[in-house]
């Protein structure tokens, strides 16, 4: 049961354009997706809210009707599916993404656990966008952290540096929160960790105890040798087009439960079977 690998599937992002790349957008075409994705071995389903309205769906949305619809037709469609909500905002209003948790009470809501200097450059030297701060001091992740608490919902605490990660100690610490420590740590982002199979074996050391821990990798075909790694190390295992549009071979996917399959052979590689999500749910602790 411990070897055992739980795969989250991270369905659609947070700004990517429908009108350019295909993610799922309306509560059918994420319940298509997560239906693909489950049939492939993903307990977990990471899910991001879009405005529904016409011309707007590369926009995000903190609407609790949406969050439902969206939320209830995934778990139609996957019977025993594991819910992973997003919550990142910029700036101190947490309302949205609390009321959404409120709303639709997922058993794993996403705590981003520190902050970061979002940049990323274009080859010509200037920015792809305004350089930007993702804001996450600790007051804001105690607010989270205390509707999380209040819903029964598990944190999942994204790292996107090393010093992230050891903090995460820090809050289990300081009483900051209860249960199993799960730390999902994020690279490839342009200014934080880079996707980097010799850093990657380090970090499990920096965990708090008896801590899970998953990878996020962001990028191309350069990501699957770190999904391996992750594999071999004993850490969880997530894709999905949020992450990534490239299957291990430079193809583009065309969907989320390819990249699902894939992402199942990196687990059976490493002599790892793939958790269903009653033993997922055993293993994050959720009841």
């Amino acid at each position: 049961m411990d070897n055992k690998a739980i795969l989250t599937c991270a369905l659609t992002g947070v700004l990517t354009n429908p009108r350019q790349h295909p993610v799922p957008v309306t509560p059918a075409q994420m319940a298509s997706e997560a239906r693909d994705a489950f049939n492939a071995g993903a307990s977990v389903m990471h899910v991001h809210l879009r405005m529904q309205e016409e011309g707007l769906s590369h926009l995000p949305s903190w609407d609790p009707e949406v969050a439902d619809s969206v939320v209830s037709a995934i778990r139609a469609a996957c019977p025993g599916v594991i819910i992973n909500l997003t919550t990142g905002v910029i700036g101190p209003d947490i309302a949205g993404p609390a009321a959404c948790i409120r709303r639709v009470r997922p058993e794993i809501a996403a705590c981003n656990a520190g902050s970061l200097n979002y940049l990323k450059l274009k080859d010509d030297g200037t920015w792809a966008w305004p350089p930007m701060v993702f804001d996450n001091p600790v007051a804001k992740v105690q607010a989270f952290l205390d509707v999380m608490a209040e819903c029964g919902a598990h944190p999942e605490f994204e790292c996107f540096d090393v010093g992230i990660v050891r903090a995460v100690g820090m809050y289990l610490k300081a009483g900051m929160y209860r249960g199993t420590p799960d730390l999902n740590f994020v690279m490839g982002v342009a200014s934080g960790m880079p996707c980097d199979a010799d850093l990657l074996s380090l970090l499990p050391r920096y965990l708090p105890p008896g801590a899970l821990w998953q990878t996020t990798l962001i990028g191309r075909s350069e990501i699957w040798p770190v999904h391996q790694k992750t594999a071999e190390l004993g850490g969880m295992l997530r894709t999905g087009l949020e992450d990534t549009f490239y299957l291990p071979d430079g193809e583009r996917a065309s969907g989320n439960g390819v990249l699902i399959q894939a992402l199942a052979q990196c687990a059976e590689r490493a002599g790892r079977a793939v958790a269903s999500p009653a033993e997922a749910r055993v293993l994050l602790g959720l009841g």
